[in-house]
Protein backbone atom coordinates (compact mmCIF):
# COMPACT_ATOMS: atom_id res chain seq x y z
CA UNK A 1 0.00 0.00 0.00
CA UNK A 2 1.11 3.21 -0.63
CA UNK A 3 1.47 6.12 2.08
CA UNK A 4 0.33 10.05 0.76
CA UNK A 5 1.29 13.19 2.45
CA UNK A 6 -2.33 13.67 3.57
CA UNK A 7 -1.97 10.14 6.21
CA UNK A 8 1.86 11.63 7.06
CA UNK A 9 0.17 15.05 8.07
CA UNK A 10 -3.02 13.56 9.79
CA UNK A 11 -0.50 11.21 11.88
CA UNK A 12 1.89 13.84 12.56
CA UNK A 13 -1.02 16.15 13.78
CA UNK A 14 -2.44 13.42 16.09
CA UNK A 15 0.85 12.10 17.63
CA UNK A 16 3.50 15.14 17.13
CA UNK A 17 5.85 13.52 15.27
CA UNK A 18 8.66 13.76 12.53
CA UNK A 19 7.76 12.93 8.92
CA UNK A 20 10.20 9.81 9.47
CA UNK A 21 8.60 8.54 12.59
CA UNK A 22 5.07 8.99 10.83
CA UNK A 23 5.81 7.15 7.63
CA UNK A 24 7.77 4.37 8.90
CA UNK A 25 4.74 3.57 11.36
CA UNK A 26 2.54 3.92 8.62
CA UNK A 27 4.61 1.53 6.53
CA UNK A 28 4.57 -0.61 9.45
CA UNK A 29 0.85 -0.71 9.97
CA UNK A 30 -0.18 -0.74 5.77
CA UNK A 31 -1.52 3.10 5.90
CA UNK A 32 -3.86 2.34 9.33
CA UNK A 33 -3.69 5.35 11.32
CA UNK A 34 -5.11 3.98 14.09
CA UNK A 35 -2.64 0.60 14.39
CA UNK A 36 0.35 3.45 13.38
CA UNK A 37 -0.65 5.63 16.78
CA UNK A 38 -0.87 2.64 18.68
CA UNK A 39 2.44 1.71 17.59
CA UNK A 40 3.64 4.87 17.94
CA UNK A 41 2.01 5.00 21.83
CA UNK A 42 4.22 1.38 22.56
CA UNK A 43 7.21 3.30 21.41
CA UNK A 44 6.87 6.14 23.29
CA UNK A 45 7.27 8.12 20.33
CA UNK A 46 4.29 10.44 20.53
CA UNK A 47 5.32 14.04 22.35
CA UNK A 48 2.77 16.18 24.01
CA UNK A 49 2.14 19.33 22.11
CA UNK A 50 4.60 21.92 22.57
CA UNK A 51 3.04 25.01 24.14
CA UNK A 52 5.32 28.08 25.51
CA UNK A 53 5.43 28.14 29.41
CA UNK A 54 4.16 31.72 29.30
CA UNK A 55 1.08 30.60 27.21
CA UNK A 56 -1.61 29.86 30.59
CA UNK A 57 -5.21 29.64 30.24
CA UNK A 58 -5.46 33.68 31.63
CA UNK A 59 -3.28 34.58 28.54
CA UNK A 60 -5.10 33.48 26.39
CA UNK A 61 -8.30 33.86 27.44
CA UNK A 62 -6.92 37.67 27.10
CA UNK A 63 -5.27 37.06 23.08
CA UNK A 64 -9.16 35.87 22.20
CA UNK A 65 -10.74 38.46 23.85
CA UNK A 66 -8.18 41.16 22.30
CA UNK A 67 -8.47 39.72 18.83
CA UNK A 68 -12.52 39.96 19.23
CA UNK A 69 -12.24 43.37 20.00
CA UNK A 70 -9.99 43.89 17.21
CA UNK A 71 -12.81 42.38 14.68
CA UNK A 72 -15.90 44.64 16.19
CA UNK A 73 -15.70 47.99 15.15
CA UNK A 74 -16.56 51.31 16.68
CA UNK A 75 -18.08 53.37 14.12
CA UNK A 76 -19.45 57.00 14.67
CA UNK A 77 -21.23 58.60 11.92
CA UNK A 78 -22.94 61.81 11.05
CA UNK A 79 -25.95 61.70 8.33
CA UNK A 80 -24.61 58.85 6.96
CA UNK A 81 -21.04 59.84 6.92
CA UNK A 82 -18.14 57.83 8.93
CA UNK A 83 -16.76 60.26 11.39
CA UNK A 84 -14.79 57.54 13.11
CA UNK A 85 -14.18 53.95 12.52
CA UNK A 86 -11.82 52.33 14.94
CA UNK A 87 -11.80 48.82 16.48
CA UNK A 88 -13.50 48.17 20.15
CA UNK A 89 -9.75 47.11 21.03
CA UNK A 90 -8.65 50.81 20.77
CA UNK A 91 -11.47 52.50 21.46
CA UNK A 92 -10.84 50.94 25.17
CA UNK A 93 -7.63 51.33 25.47
CA UNK A 94 -8.15 55.24 24.81
CA UNK A 95 -11.29 55.46 27.34
CA UNK A 96 -8.52 54.21 29.85
CA UNK A 97 -5.67 56.11 28.90
CA UNK A 98 -7.74 59.06 28.38
CA UNK A 99 -11.11 58.81 30.12
CA UNK A 100 -12.32 62.26 30.42
CA UNK A 101 -11.38 63.15 26.94
CA UNK A 102 -13.40 60.05 26.18
CA UNK A 103 -16.60 61.09 28.11
CA UNK A 104 -16.54 64.11 26.70
CA UNK A 105 -16.59 63.10 22.92
CA UNK A 106 -19.16 60.80 23.60
CA UNK A 107 -21.45 62.79 25.23
CA UNK A 108 -20.26 65.62 21.57
CA UNK A 109 -21.23 63.19 19.42
CA UNK A 110 -24.67 62.21 21.44
CA UNK A 111 -25.49 66.54 21.76
CA UNK A 112 -24.35 66.78 17.70
CA UNK A 113 -26.69 64.44 16.20
CA UNK A 114 -24.09 61.68 15.57
CA UNK A 115 -25.48 57.78 15.78
CA UNK A 116 -22.90 55.73 17.79
CA UNK A 117 -22.54 52.09 16.93
CA UNK A 118 -20.81 48.89 17.41
CA UNK A 119 -20.53 46.24 14.73
CA UNK A 120 -19.32 42.73 14.85
CA UNK A 121 -17.60 41.48 11.83
CA UNK A 122 -20.85 39.79 10.53
CA UNK A 123 -22.67 43.04 10.63
CA UNK A 124 -25.25 42.06 13.05
CA UNK A 125 -27.00 43.93 15.18
CA UNK A 126 -25.81 44.23 18.48
CA UNK A 127 -27.82 44.99 22.04
CA UNK A 128 -25.79 47.90 22.95
CA UNK A 129 -26.56 50.10 19.75
CA UNK A 130 -30.39 50.46 20.88
CA UNK A 131 -28.50 51.57 24.38
CA UNK A 132 -27.31 54.15 22.09
CA UNK A 133 -30.39 54.86 20.17
CA UNK A 134 -32.15 55.07 22.96
CA UNK A 135 -29.69 58.06 24.49
CA UNK A 136 -29.37 59.50 21.35
CA UNK A 137 -33.50 59.67 21.57
CA UNK A 138 -33.37 61.62 24.95
CA UNK A 139 -30.50 63.80 24.56
CA UNK A 140 -32.03 65.20 21.09
CA UNK A 141 -34.99 65.97 22.90
CA UNK A 142 -33.47 67.80 25.65
CA UNK A 143 -31.14 69.74 23.55
CA UNK A 144 -33.91 70.83 20.77
CA UNK A 145 -35.95 71.94 24.18
CA UNK A 146 -33.40 73.47 25.63
CA UNK A 147 -32.60 75.33 21.80
CA UNK A 148 -36.33 76.58 21.89
CA UNK A 149 -36.37 78.22 24.67
CA UNK A 150 -33.55 79.86 23.90
CA UNK A 151 -34.92 80.96 20.71
CA UNK A 152 -38.02 82.09 22.50
CA UNK A 153 -36.45 84.05 24.94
Amino acid sequence: MSINLEQIDELRKRANVSYEDAKNALEQNAGNLIEAIVYLEKQNKIKPEETPSSESKFFKSVKKLIKKGNETKLIVKKDDNVVLNISVTLGIIISIVATPLAIAAIIYALVTNHKIRIQKKNSENLEINKVFDKMSVAINKVTTKITEEMKTE
